[in-house]
């Protein structure tokens, strides 16, 4: 299932925020590394673009009318 720009966007907060919290620990023998904080944050840089894009480009909302279309 493809993911969503906004659910994009969302993974890549929370990974950010993670990152941020702790950037890497131990687990028994192994170290582990979050994802590198600059490729998150041009990733999200990205992502922001294309969301404003994609919400700038919606059509305008029209009121329609249906009172005396002259239907009887």
């Amino acid at each position: 299932m493809l993911k969503t720009t906004l659910e994009q966007l969302e993974e890549v907060q929370a990974a950010i925020s993670a990152a941020l919290t702790n950037q890497s620990y131990r687990l028994g023998s192994r170290v582990v590394t979050r994802a590198d904080l600059e490729w998150l944050h041009k990733r999200e840089e990205a992502l922001l673009a294309r969301y404003r894009a994609e919400q700038n480009s919606r059509p305008p909302a029209v009121a329609v009318n249906f009172d005396g279309l002259g239907y009887d």
